[in-house]
């Protein structure tokens, strides 16, 4: 376990990139170089720093976590908190999953961010944002881990409104940041209730403590896991806490990238399966998160079919695919949950810097004739294959794989996690209901994504003659990540390949360790011969039916542009505006608090209440009172006679009596 000892390492060097590229922010003259160098060679580093942990685990896979304790951090009483990560099979995936995909998105956003004046700052923001989310996935305890939860919840604020001077960036940063801080209520609330019922925060303690002292299926552990799933919905982006995500699109693209690959929004599929042992002890908080991922597949992707921001489409697609996550850990698939997150981290990483490179084509074409929501807009494209033909066969992997076409990751990671549905549903018949909400949603996946590639790389171009002489592919260093995330998509499935095709589910064996707590409450069954077969050629079939259907119905129409396009109507309207959904919070919710702040708390409390009747009234009985003793001081000495006379004989009455 030597390995392990140095995984603080692969915290500590993206801290470092941090503070340099900090340090380089501060300046007047740029250092474009020394921050390029930096940025991305701080992540590379920590990526060398995870294979070695991870082959430090593959060599001598312990049944134990091995616990790095840094220093010890709080002490109050039976109460003890150390600074101390947890290296296990989970913590290693997360690991390589967050620091190699966060690595490819460093090397692309050297080419796409390199004019932008704020480069230094952009690649420090970005690393403090790997670094909180390493802290997350390594955290030993539920407090060191919310260090790492709110930490990426701050860099998503600052890399969100990266662009600030914009009020829409500095508005989706801001909602961003105050509806994570809703959902991390729940984990608050959740982290006092363990502590009063196992008197440990230590997640190898809880694991092996919760068996004993909590009632399978209990109010206790039901509430527990509830409040925990409060805050997944608003990390992961699920019913009701989801809206801040699509318009997290406001950040830079490659910032996109990451969040919805590798880092912010696995955070809640993540502690689910660190703390799988209570929601398998809970039938009933598994039913309901398994529920909202379905609910939230279905939902997202519908809203997806009639966006026309190639970066919104995208934005909820990932709602949707980490719906599919909490299906797969909500019917106690937790390693399927854990292997899709992986297939997920390839295709939607490329699929987005993809998108970044459509979109520095398109900002190049369009600088001088076009706003910035043009040079986003898919009805302004179209054939670009023409212009940009490695990134539209990169991204046609990508979109098989998301839709599910066997050989590609997603196929494999997809089929395990509708198959597990299905399988949950011979206990708990509503599990049938979430497993065709996921083929629903898989259907409606494979439409929108065709209707993307469609619209960005097939048909007539629409960008205009001149703006037309201006595309072209991007530079190498924002192709090549994208070339190693397209290998990552096409063969990525083979960690988890299943029985059916030779393979014997590598990455549920490596993870047992950790889910084995776990399996001793909720264990699925996947099914076998002809079922697995019929469910797995049902679930091919949708996807090939999606794909074409999308294709057909936007090829099949004249796409006009963005600024000839008549407005929409009727359900498509509905879906543009996306149920919605953001006016009714804002009426529902963001004004009457916005009326109780002014009106009630401003106006009637602050400035009524403590200003009128504390302050200023505190002001003018001192005032009155002043005044009513100037009256007395008239300056005529036979008046203060008999007032002392007065005063004498009231004083002489009350001491004879």
């Amino acid at each position: 376990m030597i390995a392990s000892r140095w995984v603080w390492l692969a915290v500590a060097l993206p801290l470092a990139g941090f503070l340099v590229n900090g340090a380089l922010a501060l300046r007047r003259a740029p250092a474009t170089r020394a921050v390029s160098i930096v940025g991305p060679g701080v992540l590379l580093a920590a990526f060398a720093v995870s294979i070695g942990v991870f082959a430090g685990l593959l060599g001598r896979p312990p049944h134990e976590p091995h616990i790095v304790t840094l220093w010890p951090w709080m002490t109050a009483g039976a109460l003890r908190i150390d600074l101390a990560f947890q290296v296990d099979q989970l913590s290693a995936v997360m690991l390589l999953v967050v620091t190699g995909v966060g690595s490819l998105i460093h090397l692309f956003s050297v080419g796409y961010m390199r004019e932008d004046p704020g480069y230094a700052r952009y690649f420090a923001y970005l690393n403090l944002f790997v670094v909180f989310m390493l802290v997350l996935v390594l955290g030993a305890n539920f407090p060191v881990l919310f260090i790492g939860w709110e930490g990426v919840g701050l860099c998503s604020y600052l890399l969100i409104g990266f662009w600030f001077t914009e009020e829409a960036n500095a508005n989706a940063g801001k909602k961003a940041f105050i509806m994570n801080r809703i959902g991390d209520f729940g984990v608050l609330v959740a982290m006092f209730f363990l502590w009063r019922e196992l008197g440990t925060l230590n997640f190898a303690e809880i694991a092996a403590r919760a068996p004993g002292a909590l009632e399978q299926g209990g109010t206790i552990v039901t509430l527990i896991t509830l409040f925990i799933f409060l805050g997944c919905t608003g990390k992961s982006a699920q019913i009701p806490l989801y809206t801040w995500l699509p318009d997290a699109m406001a950040g830079p693209t490659p910032v996109s990238a990451l969040i919805h690959a590798a880092t912010m929004v696995t955070a809640g599929v993540y502690l689910v399966v660190r703390t799988n042992v209570l929601f398998a002890m809970a039938p009933l908080s598994s039913a309901v998160v398994a529920g909202i991922g379905a609910l939230t597949a279905i939902f997202a992707a519908t809203i997806a079919l009639r966006q026309y921001d190639i970066k919104k489409v995208l934005a909820y697609s990932t709602v949707s695919q980490l719906g599919y996550m909490f299906l797969a850990v909500g019917s106690a698939a937790f390693a399927g949950g854990i292997f899709h997150l992986a297939t997920h981290a390839f295709f939607k990483a490329l699929l987005f810097l993809g998108a970044g490179s459509v979109i520095h084509a398109m900002h190049h074409a369009y600088h001088a004739t076009h706003s910035h929501e043009d040079a986003q807009d898919m009805r302004n494209m179209g054939g670009l294959r023409e212009h940009m033909p490695v990134t539209f066969w990169l991204m046609a992997i990508a979109t098989l794989a998301i839709a599910g076409i066997p050989p590609l990751s997603g196929f494999f990671s997809k089929d395990e996690i509708l198959a597990s549905a299905f399988a949950r549903g011979a206990e708990m018949p509503i599990y049938y209901v979430y497993y065709a909400l996921g083929v629903l949603a898989a259907l409606l996946t494979a439409f929108y994504m065709a209707r993307l590639m469609t619209m960005t790389f097939l048909g007539p171009n629409r960008t205009g003659d001149e703006e037309r002489r201006h595309l072209h592919e991007a530079p190498w260093i924002m192709t090549g990540p994208l070339l190693v995330l397209g290998i990552l998509s096409a063969i990525g499935g083979v960690i988890n390949l299943p029985a059916f095709v030779g393979g014997r589910h590598a990455l549920e064996s490596w993870l047992e360790p950790v889910t084995a707590a776990g399996a001793a409450f909720a264990r699925v069954e996947l099914p076998h011969g002809t079922t697995e077969l019929l469910l797995v050629g049902g679930a091919v079939l949708v996807g090939v039916v999606g794909l074409v259907l999308g294709y057909r119905a936007t090829l099949g129409r004249r796409v006009a542009t963005a600024r000839e396009a008549p407005e929409e109507a009727g359900l498509a309207r509905v879906l543009n505006r996306k149920y919605y959904v953001d006016e009714i919070y804002d009426a529902a919710v963001v004004r009457p608090v916005v009326w109780l702040s002014r009106v009630v708390l401003w106006k009637g409390v602050d400035q009524g209440l403590v200003d009128g009747a504390a302050v200023n009234g505190t002001a003018k009985l001192s005032r009155g009172l002043g005044w009513l003793g100037s009256r007395v001081q008239t300056g005529q000495v036979g008046l203060y006679v008999v007032l002392f006379l007065v005063g004498a004989l009231w004083i002489l009455r009350a001491v004879i009596r």
